[in-house]
């Protein structure tokens, strides 16, 4: 076998023999020819030693299962993992070993929406058949939202869920809160507030927001403003230890600790602990979240469906299954989203600048527009998002 470059693997007996003599054999090529590169040219072109035998092939199949289990857990794209396989056929066959694949990360699982091909979603399917539990989320995700298809992509996020696995946790509480997927009277809000709750055990922070905000509003639960309230300082403290933990040498800029009674500007990060000063960079969005808002984007050409919407804040891409699925904003309308999560982000990002409250007459499901003043956003202060109501 030959690298890359064409070399030949040495021999894996007398290697000290061998080496002597391909010494010899470069100085009296050079005493002959007195062209030193073109020697070595030649000695890197020169095929295999008969008989001789390749190292790599001696190498035990354990090793090697290891290499690449260890490359695909710390994988920073899927490139990363597929460089590998097309280097040789042995490598393809143990880089599709169900051992490596279930030990894929989040960042080699990540497929861009415009990438999306058979073979993507085959892949990910073989990463489900090996246990991977982020693979299950990530095409549930993706069969649930963007291939309309309810019951595989709700069955792979229950597995996944069934693995701890935080988002989908967090998702199906979405699905129970919206009866996404089936009618309005399919909603379950106390199994969604249960899905809520494990997913804000294991430090989903969306989850922990979204819990919060259920205490305070008595929705699917007996209300409890302050324990509400204390779930949302505890949003906000962990999106804020989750940024230092990435950036541990990163210094903390002092407009983040500086209280300014203006308005926040939109664009510039995302307001934690908003009514104490506290500014942050705008979270990363999940990949499988990624791929819903690239999918359904102008660039692909993608829609959710007629008089379907879309989620409004930009980091969720969740569209409704049915007409009216989401809340709106209750003073202007204009916005609806598919939790209290994403509207108390969304808020945070952009809203709070562009809510502008209107007289509305009521629509054709008889709606009405709300008081047009601030409720709650995170509920620190009671001064720090929108209400929203039923589409």
């Amino acid at each position: 076998m030959r690298t890359r470059r064409g070399l030949c693997y040495p021999k894996e007996v007398n290697m000290c023999v061998a080496n002597n003599s391909r010494a010899v054999k470069r100085r009296k090529l050079e005493v002959a020819g007195g062209d030193t590169i073109g020697c070595r040219r030649m000695l890197k072109e020169s095929p295999q030693i008969a008989g001789g035998r390749d190292l790599f092939d001696a190498l035990p199949d354990d090793i090697l299962l290891t290499i690449l289990c260890k490359l695909s857990s710390t994988a920073a794209c899927p490139a990363d993992l597929i460089n590998v396989l097309i280097t040789c056929k042995r490598l393809n066959g143990l880089g599709l070993h169900s051992l490596v694949l279930s030990k894929s990360s989040q960042k080699m699982l990540e497929v861009k929406a415009k990438n999306w091909s058979e073979s993507a979603h085959r892949f990910l399917k073989l990463c489900v058949d090996a246990g991977n539990i982020e693979a299950c989320f990530i095409l549930g995700m993706i069969r649930f939202y963007c291939l309309h298809n309810r019951g595989s992509g709700a069955s792979l996020m229950a597995k996944a869920a069934i693995g701890s696995h935080a988002s989908a946790l967090y998702s199906l509480a979405i699905v129970q809160f919206n009866g996404s997927g089936s009618s309005k009277n399919d909603k379950d809000l106390r199994a969604g507030v249960a899905l809520c709750a494990r997913a804000a055990f294991l430090g989903h922070v969306d989850a922990l927001r979204e819990l919060g905000h259920c205490l305070q509003d008595g929705y699917g639960v007996k209300q409890n403003v302050a324990e509400g309230r204390r779930f949302l300082v505890q949003a906000n403290a962990r999106e804020l230890a989750t940024f230092l933990a990435a950036a541990p040498s990163a210094v903390v800029p002092s407009s983040w600790l500086t209280w300014n009674p203006h308005r926040h500007v939109a664009g510039s990060g995302c307001p934690l602990l908003s009514d104490f000063g506290c500014n942050v960079p705008t979270p990363e969005a999940h990949p499988a979240n990624r791929f819903l808002a690239d999918w359904f984007s102008d660039q692909i050409g993608n829609t959710p469906g007629s008089g379907l919407r879309l989620c409004s804040h930009s980091g969720c891409g969740r569209p409704e299954t049915r007409r009216h699925e989401f809340r709106r904003c209750s003073a202007c309308g204009a916005v609806n989203y598919c939790s209290r999560a994403c509207q108390a982000l969304d808020w945070k990002l952009r809203h709070k600048v562009q809510c502008a409250p209107v007289e509305r007459l009521a629509d054709d499901d008889g709606y009405f527009n709300g008081d047009g003043n601030d409720h709650g956003g995170d509920g620190i202060n009671g001064n720090g998002g929108e209400a929203m109501e039923e589409s």
